[in-house]
């Protein structure tokens, strides 16, 4: 929904992989796999979460 200040790791309108984070959440945050590879805390706000079809999700893993 919004990459404010992280144009070069997050492009909008992509499905972003999600982990788990315990503390993330409890910050309003969300861990997400971004356009490096790695993992980092973003503001939970700049996503939509969306359930894909477990088909769907086998597939993508597969290509990721």
């Amino acid at each position: 929904m919004r990459n404010d200040d992280y144009q070069a790791s997050l492009e909008l309108r992509k499905l972003y992989p999600v982990l788990e984070d315990e503390f993330g959440s409890q910050h309003g945050m969300i861990r997400v796999i971004d356009e490096s590879g790695e993992d980092y805390l973003f503001p939970s706000t700049y996503f939509v979460r969306v359930r894909l079809p477990d088909a769907l999700e086998k597939k993508l893993r597969k290509i990721a």
